[in-house]
């Protein structure tokens, strides 16, 4: 057994991870495959229009006889927060600090959380705080005027701290903050090492750095297919899971975009990404596979099948370890210009406004201790297996696997994922895949996808 995955195995005895994108209600303990967390976090939800204030009229105020508030959170499961005794060992943290906030926990999951909380919602009881993502926080609930503003937690030293890309995916177009962030990661390609080697493939990469150029990918795929493996990659269409890995492949080819910076029109025809999935399309070993997703892809990935998956985090690394009889080499997607613009995930918290001014400052406290108490905040990271959202060091010191995959943090490129009509733009794009390995030109597939996709997204700012 070779080094590198005795030692994913033994990291991933002790973390347990939920996979941004490849917990239960009962306890906490059950876990999501990185892929699927992607495809729900994007999903547009069937919560009411009505102000959250107006559902929750007449609720008792949070300030009990004894002076204490109690205070909800919900919280999805990313990384160890899904889990009941990390929670617990933070809160009781918080509580050495604070005696007079009490917190209760409640344990989501990808697959019912969001019919959970829209339905206390519609019932007028929302919780206090919720730990998520852009896509719900800001993009969902904050759209629809269930949040409140957390402008005042963004301090001007706040906002020097946290990365830029992600203090502007935490508010909307008007500048209204409806998250503060906690952690984040960027999701990568990986490579059969052995494969590579065998192929003399290594020659077209920077193992480094983790990355390649676009020519380089292009050699490197032409030099394993010739070693003898007939399928090196496969851009997977069978539906939404792991999406997020075909999407930055095509875009890094040649630069193209999936939206335009004010996060407002879907721009995928661009001619960039038009000759990106042309030379995807044209290359051998290359296939349009509509019969799996991305956890499929993985799958394939883990048992040889393919020597490369677009759809992998340091995640998939750990929890895949008992199944890799091979090295696996994390890199970034191939570019011409040698700047790779990655996908990534950024998690944090949100406060539903339940028109209780004691709960809602209670819960502000909440956040600025586990997010900026210099003790404090780097366990509140490590607990959801990711990386902060400002520069706290190497907090993964002496983790070799976890300070290996922290260089591709800097490669996160902007996040896209709350523009309008969201869900729908999802299911188009794996549609238009699918189109396309089945033979439709690729021009006419691109637009299609567009005109689909910014319909949603007009329809879904008025």
């Amino acid at each position: 057994m070779k080094y590198r995955k005795i030692l994913a195995m033994a990291l991933s005895c002790v973390m347990a991870f939920s996979l941004a994108a490849c917990g239960g209600g009962n306890g906490g303990s059950d876990k999501k495959d990185d892929t699927q967390a992607e495809d729900s976090k994007g999903d547009d939800t069937n919560a009411d229009d009505a102000d959250a204030g107006d559902d929750a009229e007449g609720a008792d105020d949070g300030a009990s006889s004894s002076g204490s508030t109690d205070i909800t959170l919900w919280t999805y499961p990313i990384g160890n927060w899904g889990d009941s005794a990390t929670v617990d060992g933070l809160i009781a943290s918080f509580n050495e600090a604070h005696p007079e906030i009490n917190v209760t926990v409640e344990y989501l999951d990808y697959t019912n959380g969001d019919d959970q909380i829209n339905t206390a919602i519609e019932g007028g009881k929302a919780p206090d705080l919720v730990m998520e993502g852009p896509e719900r926080l800001v993009a969902n609930w904050g759209a629809k005027g269930l949040m409140v503003d957390l402008s005042d937690l963004w301090t001007d030293e706040a906002k020097g701290a946290i990365y830029e890309s992600v203090e502007k995916a935490c508010k909307n177009n008007e500048g209204v903050y409806y998250e503060y962030p906690l952690c984040m990661t960027a999701h990568t390609m990986a490579i059969n090492k052995d494969v590579f080697e065998k192929a003399d493939a290594l020659q077209y990469l920077d193992a480094e750095k983790g990355t390649w150029t676009t020519e380089g990918f292009q050699k490197a795929v032409e030099a394993v297919v010739a070693s003898g493996q007939a399928q090196a990659g496969a851009v997977f269409c069978g539906g939404q899971g792991g999406d997020q890995g075909t999407r930055a492949l095509i875009n890094n080819l040649y630069g193209g975009t999936f939206t335009n910076p004010e996060h407002t029109e879907y721009t995928a025809n661009s001619d960039e990404n038009v000759k990106a999935l042309e030379l995807l399309k044209g290359m051998e070993g290359i296939n349009f596979d509509a019969s799996i997703q991305g956890g499929d892809e993985v799958n394939l990935f883990c048992n040889g099948t393919l020597a490369m998956a677009f759809c992998w985090n340091v995640s998939q690394e750990k929890n895949n370890a008992e199944n890799l009889a091979f090295d696996v080499l994390p890199m970034a997607f191939p570019t011409e210009s040698g700047d790779p613009q990655l996908c990534g995930g950024i998690w944090g918290f949100g406060i539903f406004d339940n028109g209780d001014a004691a709960k809602i400052e209670a819960a502000k406290t909440f956040i600025d201790f586990m997010a900026n108490d210099e003790t404090q905040v780097v366990e509140s990271v490590k607990a959801s297996s990711y990386w902060p959202v400002k520069d706290l060091g190497n907090i993964y010191e002496g983790d070799d696997l976890m300070t290996e995959y922290s260089k591709f943090i800097p490669f996160m490129g902007d996040y896209y994922q709350v523009v309008g009509g969201w869900a729908e733009a999802r299911t188009a794009w794996w549609n238009m895949l699918q189109q396309i390995g089945t033979g439709a030109e690729v021009k006419t597939a691109v637009e299609e996808f567009v005109n689909t996709a910014n319909a949603a997204a007009a329809a879904a700012a008025n």
